[in-house]
């Protein structure tokens, strides 16, 4: 039987990825877990693993071409009928196949079956269309529905549809709620029943150019204290814009394209009905503010011809390395950054490491400044907790964490990532050591997933293998903090009446200022420091 060999689900806004290299050509035969495709997102080297044995028929894609999530890549002639089971522990990718039994109607909903539950899916929308908004779930767990019934309701740019059921049964699990955003293929629901052979086209309105009379206005909502550890308390969407925007599809789309979000428009027309002129007027006002901020919305001054002075070689940059510009460019615009110096006596220190090292090498870890230094920044973050925190400016409150992620700052060929080491605080050194050497192989390697890079709280570069005294390092955004360290060098110290040598580490902490205030920076690099040239510290304070 034909398969469809799909690109998978990346992670949360990834929407698109770029093929570095396709591992199979028409009429090789492959099997299950054998690694079929390379991939690069913004954040991360991905191998891909083929999810079937069988024979490829046809490759729909090269290399360096961008697909995006769900797009066919290959067709697949299965030669073995077993389905693979779920897995307990999903792979950071999990390749997803999906039986061709017949011709595909796009407009079709989309339903995949697994046992005796089967999985109702967002269909396909049209071109172009990767999301919607559900405005509406018609059903919950329990309920018994008939093929034709409306189960959902759901607006895009262009329309507003109403989702039929395919099938008769009952529904056991429910997804997502009124005002979620859900991506095409997504699992809304799974339910147990007969699902129709036939396809039944999706039930699509043309929006029409009025606005409902009851919704409520934009509501938003301070963000509330949460019992649960490792819950980040940014508020959920639904909890900000709780209306839609009284505007034509073709205003909300031209909205969308230029970067506009159209619920901060004000309408001039009748009821505050948003037209083009609105939204125009309003980027146009942006533009303004921030060029006379003088700090967002610079304009690049066009290049010169550099051809002219001698040979060039211009190379597009890579996903990671956009990334990296583009995130980078957003916290120095957004933070307002400040440095605090210091210098810690390691000299004792490092004695110390030498002497365990061979105890750490046992137990497959590498005993270095940096794995000392996560034990330190974590017991620094809990007594200084507003270096564990994050800024929301929509409703201007300060997001205090429970719990201690630290990222690490890797130098690999296809440029700088911060694989973030979870639960800091609840590991020893010796843990912390094997940890960081593991992660840091997997980010030289290309092995680094999705969620090895996100949930930091705060992050440590250390460029002391390469060389320099200090630098200035860019906070990583929504973190509030990150500490640079410098080569350790032997200086002159005046001590006991004597100078003597001194092996001595130069420290760097960024800071975000709106949260941060100059005399708490240097209080929480000075205890960094102590604790560092004093290790009992750690046990008698941390």
């Amino acid at each position: 039987m034909a398969t469809e060999f799909k690109l998978p689900e990346l992670g949360e806004n990834i929407d698109s990825a770029e093929v570095t290299k396709v591992l199979v050509a028409v009429g090789d035969t492959i099997e299950k877990d054998q690694i079929v495709l390379e991939i690069e997102t913004d954040k991360a080297t991905v191998e891909v693993p083929s999810d079937v044995n069988g024979v490829v028929k046809e490759v729909l894609v090269k290399d360096g071409e961008t697909a995006k999530i769900g797009s066919v890549l290959f067709m697949i002639e299965k030669t073995s009928k077993t389905r693979r089971k779920k897995k307990e522990v999903e792979t950071p990718v999990e390749t997803i196949v999906k039986e061709v039994a017949e011709p595909e109607v796009k407009t079709s909903v989309q339903i995949e079956s697994s046992s005796d539950v089967s999985e109702f899916k967002l269909p396909e929308l049209g071109e172009n269309i990767e999301s919607a908004d559900i405005t509406k779930v018609l059903v919950k767990p329990g309920d018994t529905i008939e093929k034709d019934q409306i189960v959902l309701e759901i607006e895009t740019d262009k329309a507003t549809v109403e989702v039929p059921a395919d099938f008769s049964g009952t529904v056991k699990e429910v997804f997502i709620k009124d005002s979620d955003k859900a991506k095409v293929g997504q699992t809304i629901f799974t339910f147990t029943g007969e699902v129709s052979k036939q396809p039944v086209p999706k039930k699509e309105t043309t929006k029409v150019d009025t606005v409902k009379t009851e919704e409520s206005a934009p509501v938003t909502k301070p963000i509330e204290k949460s019992d649960k550890i490792g819950k980040p308390l940014l508020p959920r969407r639904e909890e900000i814009i709780k209306k839609i925007a009284p505007a034509a599809p073709s205003v909300r789309r031209f909205a969308r394209e230029i970067g506009i979000d159209i619920h901060k428009v004000n309408g001039s027309g009748p009821g505050g009905r948003i037209s083009i002129d609105d939204v125009k007027a309003f980027a146009k006002n942006i533009n303004e503010n921030l060029s006379k901020s003088g700090s967002l919305g610079i304009t690049a001054e066009p290049l010169p011809d550099f051809s002219k002075w001698g040979e060039v070689d211009i190379q597009p940059m890579s996903n990671v390395r956009n990334k990296i510009a583009e995130h980078l460019s957003y916290a120095w615009a957004s933070i307002p950054h400040v440095t605090q110096f210091d210098k810690a006596d390691i000299t004792e220190l490092e004695k110390l490491r030498k002497q365990f090292a061979p105890k750490v090498d046992a137990d497959g870890g590498k005993l270095t400044v940096t794995a000392i230094l996560l034990k330190v920044i974590a017991a620094a973050l809990s007594k200084f907790p507003q270096f564990n925190a994050s800024v929301y400016m929509g409703n201007k409150s300060i997001i205090y964490k429970k719990y201690i992620n630290i990222g690490i700052a890797v130098d690999t060929e296809k440029g700088l990532l911060v694989p973030v080491i979870k639960d800091v605080d609840k590991k020893n050194i010796t843990q912390l050591s094997v940890e960081l050497s593991e992660i840091s192989r997997k980010a030289r390697d290309k092995k680094i997933t999705v969620d090895d890079l996100q949930g930091g709280n705060f992050t440590i570069s250390n460029l002391g293998g390469i060389g320099g005294t200090y630098f200035t390092p860019i906070v990583n955004s929504p973190e509030v903090a990150i500490l640079g360290v410098s080569r350790g060098n032997y200086e002159p110290v005046y001590k006991d009446g004597e100078f003597v040598p001194r092996l001595m580490l130069p420290l760097s902490l960024s800071y975000d200022h709106r949260v941060i205030d100059g005399a708490d920076a240097a209080r929480f690099i000075r205890w960094v420091s102590e604790a560092l040239e004093s290790p009992f510290l750690l046990s008698l304070e941390g």
